[in-house]
């Protein structure tokens, strides 16, 4: 039975810190209801690899498993399993087990199927049971209250609802989220109009997701949800990239009433859906992704085909790498198809076919270039290349006005087309490089829509010049800055209009970093006070920066960025002291890197800045000592 917990059960033991320490590899596949031995093994490959695996030799990945795990011992967890036949598993478990000869490695096989585990286990099964009472109320009054005092209206109802919940913890916390989304005159409503028959075995479970679904408070994020079943089960969504395809489709519209942007109605609806308990959420390393449970994932699909939801909106995910099929697949559907996520390469020709596209997903793409024809394909809204091959954009792209997201990330591409600045409708422009020497398109400042843009390397001509940032105040998240160096002076640092970006939370300021320490002529001073950031800013960076004082508005912090909870120093070499930091309350992490002209920090440090959690001091030669209690603080990292 699906929704007991069986999957939360076998994260917990694979997230558990003993288990890390002892397993030397881990394992995670999805396989769900497509057993099929060659995909199974592509899929250990990938977890192992963390990348996408094309080649389609059974006896290759073998070999690249092999090399893998060689000398390891491993946890594999196999989730979600559906196959009965013993001819498909031994063939599997033969493989398996010549993987390596390490002793001590483990399989967990998580599985709704009595067969499955008889045919597997060399251990009884560990069958799960359905929740206590009081398990099923703590879950259900947790989604429902969110903390705070359990309302009489839900007491009453307790001993009626517990049993509608049948034992099953995925029944109770969307039970509880469907509380939560109504008013408490609406809860005995519910109870006894809408879950008058509901048995707790999987399609009860199922009538309750339905009717979470039906309680959606509009047909948009109904739609924005049916449209997540594109992702193969056991997808970790990120929250920005589901926002920027919903709005790709047309599913989230600006509230003028409001003055809410597409951006924030999406945000809004990834709440609503985590409320609900439709989706999940995962957090890794300083990122939050969201899920979706196996019966969820097939409510999804179920609604993706309903008429009544999509319309006339179609979708097609093809994750398998080409071939005739494929192409036969894609061209049946081409004049209706609006998203298409293809693992691979797509030709020429079929992307001509495809011109009510409003969504290409061609991450993973093996050609160098992308084919001129995109910019036949003016609707788009979306384009996706990371993790590809391309390493060259066409001229053409830059006739994709309706454009709002391009995805550029981990790809080899070198330059951005020279005709950058007419895609108008650009809001989020995934793209990163290190090299200061990169040339920006020129005029970026035309982009008024941009939301997205990771940094903006200052060139000495007109349409590269500091300027080009001043009409850009819809930045948003992190933005560095380069080559300041090339600024003449405050009043032109001043038309970056940093003052107005209130929604960029990380901003990074830099100048050349090997320059000329004995020349006297630098403005580094002047320009880094016209550069004064928003008061929302979080965290501040300020690198190769040659002065030899901090103007007035980084003097006073408190003041001027009551926000700031992180400040990073990097081979500012003039400045002897650091700034003051009195009454710095917000502050949480403090770096300084290769600061040779500094040579002491304030003892008070400790005392003004009570959040700070990390100060981090490194290659600061001229350093002559620390304040005792700053030696022998934990959050101290000193090199």
């Amino acid at each position: 039975m699906g929704g007991l917990g069986k999957t939360t059960l076998a994260q917990s033991v694979y997230n558990n810190s003993q288990v890390d320490s002892h397993f030397e590899k881990k394992i995670w596949v999805c396989v769900s209801n497509n057993f099929e031995v060659t995909r199974l093994l592509k899929m250990i490959l990938e977890s192992l690899t963390r990348r996408n695996v094309e080649m389609t030799s059974r006896d290759v990945i073998v070999q690249e498993i092999r090399q893998q795990l060689v000398g390891k011992k491993y946890l594999l967890v196999l989730d979600d399993v559906w196959t009965e036949s013993q001819i498909l598993w031994d063939d599997f478990l033969r493989l398996l087990r010549g993987l390596n000869a390490t002793n001590g490695n483990r399989c967990v096989v998580t599985t709704r199927k009595q067969q499955t585990a008889s045919i597997l286990a060399t251990h009884d099964p560990y069958v799960l049971g359905k929740l206590s009472d009081d398990d099923c109320w703590s879950i259900l009054t947790k989604k429902a209250i969110a903390g705070g005092e359990i309302p009489e209206q839900l007491h009453v109802m307790k001993e009626e609802i517990i049993k509608k919940c049948g034992g099953l913890p995925l029944a109770a916390s969307v039970m509880g989220g469907l509380l939560r989304m109504k008013g408490k005159e609406e809860w005995q409503l519910i109870l006894k109009n809408k879950l008058p028959n509901f048995s707790g075995d999987e399609d009860g479970v199922m009538e309750t997701l339905k009717l979470s679904f039906d309680c959606l408070p509009s047909p948009s994020i109904k739609k924005c949800f049916a449209y997540c079943s594109i992702f193969p089960k056991d997808t970790a969504m990120k929250r920005d990239m589901l926002i920027e395809l919903w709005m790709a489709e047309g599913f989230l519209q600006a509230d003028v009433n409001s003055q809410m942007m597409m951006e924030e109605i999406g945000m809004n609806y990834v709440r609503i859906l985590l409320q609900s308990s439709l989706f999940e959420e995962t957090r890794g390393y300083r990122r939050i992704h969201y899920k979706m449970h196996d019966l969820v994932h097939d409510l999804a699909e179920s609604m993706s085909k309903s008429t009544e939801v999509i319309n006339s909106i179609r979708y097609l995910a093809v994750y398998s790498s080409g071939g005739e099929d494929r192409d036969k697949l894609l061209e049946s559907q081409s004049t209706s198809l609006h998203s298409l996520f293809v693992k691979g390469d797509l030709s020429s020709d079929m992307l001509m076919k495809l011109k009510n596209l409003y969504v290409l997903n061609l991450s993973d793409a093996r050609n160098r270039e992308l084919p001129v024809s995109i910019g036949k394909l003016i609707h788009l809204r979306y384009v996706n290349l990371s993790k590809s091959q391309i390493r060259i954009l066409p001229d053409s792209l830059c006739k994709l006005y309706n454009l709002q997201t391009l995805v550029l990330d981990s790809t080899y591409v070198k330059d951005l087309p020279n005709g950058t600045c007419n895609l108008i409708s650009l809001r989020h422009l995934h793209y990163y490089k290190s090299d200061e020497n990169f040339r920006m398109p020129l005029e970026m400042g035309r982009l008024t829509c941009l939301q997205t843009l990771e940094f903006f390397n200052v060139g000495p001509e007109k349409g590269r010049q500091i300027g080009e940032l001043g009409c850009l105040n819809n930045l948003k998240g992190k933005l560095s800055i380069r080559n300041l160096q090339l600024v003449k002076d405050k009043e032109e640092a001043e038309e970056a209009n940093l003052s107005e970006k209130a929604n960029l939370f990380s901003l990074r300021l830099e100048w050349a970093w090997d320059r000329d320490r004995e020349d006297d002529n630098y403005n580094d001073e002047d320009v880094l006070d016209g550069l004064q950031p928003h008061p929302n800013l979080k965290e501040l960076a300020i690198r190769g920066f040659m002065g030899d004082q901090f103007p007035r508005w980084l003097m006073d912090l408190p003041t001027t960025l009551p926000k700031l909870e992180r400040l990073e120093f990097n081979f500012c070499n003039r400045c002897r002291e650091l700034l003051p930091l009195q009454n710095f309350t917000s502050l949480k992490e403090l770096v300084i890197h290769r600061c040779g002209g500094l040579t002491n920090l304030p003892s008070d440090m400790l005392h003004s800045c009570t959040s700070l959690q990390k100060l981090q001091v490194t290659d600061c030669h001229n350093l002559i000592s620390l304040a005792l209690d700053l030696q022998q603080t934990p959050i101290l990292f000193w090199s």
